[in-house]
């Protein structure tokens, strides 16, 4: 398939999707929008696939809404703002959360990791907090920015921010839209490493290619959805979905090759069944 505003391989394993706006450093725009959901399908639907890196080409990740995108809805076109399209169909018995036109990351069915490798702002920030995992360049650069273009705590980073760095921190980072480098990031709790710039992309390709390669895709499938569902349930009801899930998993045909390639001291050879 042919993209307008993004690049998308597979490697070993593990689909790159790459923002490729670079001279507006990633803004994001209606095109962009659908070619990400389009690029997430292929990656859902590959079975070569078993991991997603989400990136950005250039200086940035993604600085945010296009400003040409800003003006139109200034004019009175609201449904103008991310052109990432209705519910999600990724996965239909996901909760209604998880299929909502910004928040559907979460119902793709293979782990997604963020590799934040410059600028990340606004609407950026947003879809980067929806990854499963984050990793940071040590040149990235992190804003919410909303309340200098006047704006609110859109398309739910208000329910994700606190979840990943406590209430007082996200209320500081979405009040004054400061600046946060990659060591805050990492502090904060935005980001889980951050690698040298030389080195970023060597280093998440080698994460994301353990995870291809070394352990099992229908445990990263199942556990992926356990982690988001969790988040909306009490400790009770995340213990009564994990045991339910149980005996699907001790029939699966990877819980008998995690088992055998143990024993037999040899490499998984995983299918995801």
């Amino acid at each position: 398939m042919t993209y307008e505003d993004i690049l998308y391989r597979v490697e070993d394993g593990v689909a790159v999707i790459t923002l490729n706006r670079p001279d507006r450093l990633n803004a994001w725009r209606g095109e962009m929008g659908r070619d990400v959901k389009s690029a997430m399908r292929a990656a859902s639907d590959d079975a070569a696939v078993r991991v997603i890196v989400f990136t950005g080409a250039g200086r940035g990740f993604c600085a945010g809404a296009d400003m040409n995108t800003l003006q139109v809805i200034q004019g009175g076109n609201a449904a103008a703002r991310s052109g990432a399209g209705g519910a999600s169909d990724f996965d239909p018995n996901a909760r209604a959360d998880f299929r909502m036109a910004n928040s559907w990351f979460p119902a793709v069915p293979k782990p997604i990791i963020g590799a934040i490798n410059g600028a990340c702002a606004g609407l950026g920030m947003v879809y980067a907090l929806y990854t499963d995992i984050r990793f940071a360049s040590d040149a990235a650069v992190f804003t919410t920015a909303f309340s200098k273009r006047g704006l609110i705590a859109e398309h739910g980073i208000s329910w994700l921010l606190p979840r990943l760095i406590g209430f007082a921190a996200a209320a500081d980072l979405l009040f004054s839209s400061r600046k946060v480098d990659a060591q805050e990031a990492l502090a904060l709790g935005l980001v889980t490493r951050v690698f040298p710039a030389a080195e970023f992309e060597a280093g998440v390709m080698a994460y994301a290619k353990m995870l291809a390669n070394d352990v099992s895709p229908r445990s990263l499938r199942e556990m992926k959805r356990e982690l988001w569902n969790a988040q909306l349930e009490s400790l009770g009801e995340s213990i009564a979905a994990a045991d339910a899930d149980m005996a699907g998993s001790f029939a699966s045909e990877d819980f008998k090759e995690g088992v055998a390639h143990f024993l037999e001291k040899r490499p998984a050879k995983f299918t995801g069944k």
